[in-house]
């Protein structure tokens, strides 16, 4: 947000505490409070609206719904701040900034007017985040999955300044091949395929990230390679190495929401190459935009049922005994917040157990 505000915020805490619209009785029931919620909880520094909801509510995810925000609102701020007080209301089954009680008005904050001197931004600054984003911060900018189609029309390195081997800041790269309209780009090197645990089929590739360079020079007639300067260095880059175009600037206020349309998607992939993930760690799944994933779908993470056999059956061996599948444990969930074309990225919420490559990863029930 570039612009001074005058106004008063009394609509983005209208957005944030109103008294939840009606509801199906199926989602009424998965946002349903805890039977033990406390009365009121004193917000602090280090508070998440997650970990806030999660003290009032069975599902942390659910609370748009019980604040009253709406899909649209994911670009507002959520305006909740350490040392405020929040109220659960548990005649009208909502929270509330006001005592229960305390008026027609008991939902509401009191206004705020900000001067013309004072920028939103620091607003946004001290307000409570809505997941932990220190968690997810390398992974909102940092090309560290390539999907298939960006890895074979990616535009390479092809020489160097003075020939040099490992280029620095400042130095000049010669590229080849379809920059488009871009002028900033980052700089990877693929480190492996990530495969459906379903398929087998290749979904992505994982990327080190190496830095950034800028275009100096586009191609002129007769020449084949662009002129880039490079601009940062996190790794050793040098030819060879790709590039794709800088994202934009990553959506930092997340709404939690189940998926717009039924997804059963499977862990694909977890970062560093480790077998097992616990809460706050980052994993990939096999799903993306062309599934019904964006940005803030909430997904319930299962361990796959077993099959056994039926221990009443008779017989010596047990592979020729009845089998009997096991229903599926449903252990955490899991909190999209980078999605691409078949893939996206997911931090882990709340579990009881150990995430795997190949756990299923499901819209809430």
């Amino acid at each position: 947000m570039k612009n001074f505000s005058t106004v008063v915020t009394r609509a983005a805490a209208l957005a944030l505490l109103a008294c939840a619209a009606a509801a199906p009785v199926q989602a009424a029931e998965r946002c349903a409070f805890r039977p033990n919620a406390p009365d009121q909880h004193v917000v602090v520094k280090g508070d998440t609206l997650w970990d806030i909801s999660g003290t009032f509510l069975q599902n942390p995810w659910c609370w748009p719904q019980v604040w009253g925000m709406n899909r649209d609102e994911i670009r507002n701020p959520h305006w909740i701040y350490p040392g405020q007080i929040i109220y659960f209301d548990r005649a009208r089954g909502r929270l509330s900034l006001n005592r229960p009680g305390s008026g027609d008005d008991a939902g509401m904050p009191p206004l705020t007017k900000l001067s013309p001197q004072v920028r939103t931004e620091s607003l946004e600054r001290n307000a409570v985040q809505s997941i932990p984003a220190g968690m997810i911060e390398p992974y909102l900018t940092q090309p560290l999955v390539v999907e298939a189609n960006e890895l074979a029309g990616a535009p390479r390195i092809v020489a160097s300044q003075e020939g040099r081997v490992y280029l620095g800041t400042g130095d000049r790269v010669y590229v080849k091949g379809n920059i488009g309209a871009g002028k900033t780009f980052q700089v990877f090197r693929p480190t492996g395929p990530l495969k459906d645990p379903q398929t087998g089929k290749v979904m992505a590739h994982e990327a080190a990230y190496l830095g950034s360079v800028t275009l100096d020079r586009a191609a002129a007639p007769g020449v084949d390679a662009h002129t880039f300067r490079v601009t940062e260095t996190r790794q050793e880059m040098g030819v060879g190495d790709l590039l794709i175009p800088m994202p934009p600037s990553p959506v930092r206020n997340y709404m939690p929401h189940a998926p717009a349309q039924l997804v059963d998607a499977r862990v694909m992939s977890i970062y560093a190459g480790v077998s097992y993930a616990g809460q706050s760690q980052v994993v990939t799944v096999n799903r993306g935009s062309v599934d019904g994933l964006d940005v803030g779908s909430v997904l319930q993470l299962y361990h796959l049922g077993k099959t056994v056999a039926d221990p009443a059956s008779k017989g010596v061996f047990s592979f020729r005994k009845p089998q009997i599948k096991l229903p599926d444990e449903q252990y955490g969930s899991l909190f999209i917040f980078r999605v691409f074309r078949n893939v996206s990225y997911g931090l882990i919420m709340q579990v009881t157990a150990p995430v795997e490559v190949g756990d299923v990863a499901r819209s809430p029930e």
